[in-house]
């Protein structure tokens, strides 16, 4: 996995994790789904360029 789409990967989960439980603890449920969803992201990302690193393609 290349260091800058990990980086992003993990950047998404973080900010996704933090503005779902800032979100949630505030009654914003939009808000929250929206940060759930950014967290989502980041870890479908993060799986996609692990598969793409077991699999040799680039």
């Amino acid at each position: 996995m290349s260091a800058g789409e990990k980086a992003k990967a993990k950047a998404e989960q973080v900010v996704g994790k933090a503005v779902r439980k800032a979100a949630h603890a505030m009654g914003k449920d939009t808000t929250a789904a929206k940060g759930a969803a950014l967290e989502t992201r980041g870890k479908a990302r993060e799986t996609k360029e692990t598969s793409k690193d077991r699999f040799g393609r680039h």
